[in-house]
């Protein structure tokens, strides 16, 4: 078992494994893209792979794959074959924007995929198109489609922006009537890579749940699961949930049992920090398992007590706001 320094259990990573992506959302990225990793800077299939056994022997449960959009890696299948195989790990999913999803839905099942985090901030099409710059919208409701039809349980993460998709709440919790999904609202993030200051949060999770009140006031609160990152929430005759995700205003921060890998190799102990330790550089130096897991330890010996702290440090540093397409979200 994994514990750090502030008693918090560590079980879960978020592996990152590209900084590509085939959209280009407003709030992720610039409309030209990122100067994207060169193939060298990326860490390989196979340190991902071994520093994920590294990690499953020492506590870790569950793995996220994440991105950029995981599925524009070349051969993203034969990682997630070989993740699946690793002894000790209990959960392996991913989250995807749908685009190239469709053709992987069958063999993601075989592999024992039981849940994928699916992203879509709108379920209008012409509002898909002015958020993510690309007319991919059928290619993500084919993929919601596939996902249930095969029976993987599927997390709609919405991210909720002022005078974009306000309108969209409420039809996202309508969709939970007659769809067994749970739709997560998230709180918008200051990571657009384009160093601009974030201008601060107009749509924070009260505000959020207010607006979803005045449409279904007999909405009922669920019981949270431990280490939960939203509240979550169920409206009488809804086959499906709701969920709203304080990822700015940082509420769950005192649970937190997250930790990510970049694509470049870069652990990080928060969402917010700049990284803490470069895995990719400590294997590509000749280290073996126990001297990894040895600096691995230290640095989850030295977790910063909420995001808040590792903003701040993170600002004295660089004072630049990454995109969350390198960061995995």
């Amino acid at each position: 078992m994994l514990i750090d320094n502030h008693g918090r259990k560590i079980n879960y990573l978020r592996l990152a494994v590209t900084d590509r992506c085939n959209l280009r959302c407003f709030y992720c990225m610039p409309e030209d893209g990122l100067n994207w990793l060169a193939r060298t800077e990326l860490m390989t299939y196979e340190e991902m792979l071994r520093s994920c056994a590294v990690l499953v022997k020492m506590g870790i449960e569950k793995i996220r794959i994440t991105g950029g959009e995981p599925f524009v890696r070349k051969d993203i299948m034969q990682l997630l074959t070989s993740l699946s195989n690793l002894d000790g790990l209990k959960e392996l999913t991913l989250t995807t924007n749908g685009v190239l999803t469709v053709p992987y839905i069958g063999e993601l099942k075989k592999l024992g995929v039981k849940s994928v985090n699916l992203s879509l901030d709108t379920l209008d099409a012409n509002r898909f198109f002015a958020i993510t710059r690309r007319d991919e919208f059928a290619n993500v409701m084919d993929t919601l489609d596939g996902l249930l039809k095969h029976d993987i349980e599927v997390k709609i993460n919405t991210v909720v922006m002022d005078g974009k998709n306000i309108d969209d709440i409420i039809p996202l919790v309508e969709l939970t009537k007659n769809t067994p999904v749970s739709v997560r609202f998230i709180e918008e993030m200051p990571f657009n890579g384009d160093g601009h200051n974030y201008s601060g949060l107009q749509w924070d999770y009260v505000h959020i749940l207010e607006k979803i009140r005045s449409r279904f006031p007999d909405i009922e609160k669920l019981i949270d699961s431990p280490n939960s990152t939203s509240y979550n929430y169920h409206i009488p005759g809804h086959r499906g949930s709701i969920g709203i995700i304080a990822a700015y205003s940082r509420t769950f921060c005192g649970t937190c049992n997250r930790i990510r890998i970049t694509p470049q190799g870069q652990l990080k102990n928060c969402l917010y920090d700049d990284g803490v330790l470069n895995i990719r550089d400590i294997i590509r130096s000749g280290a073996n398992d126990d001297q990894l897991q040895d600096q691995l330890l230290n640095a989850f010996s030295h977790r910063v007590k909420d995001g808040w702290e590792a903003e701040h440090n993170r600002f004295l540093k660089t004072g630049v706001h990454e995109s969350m397409a390198t960061i995995g979200g």
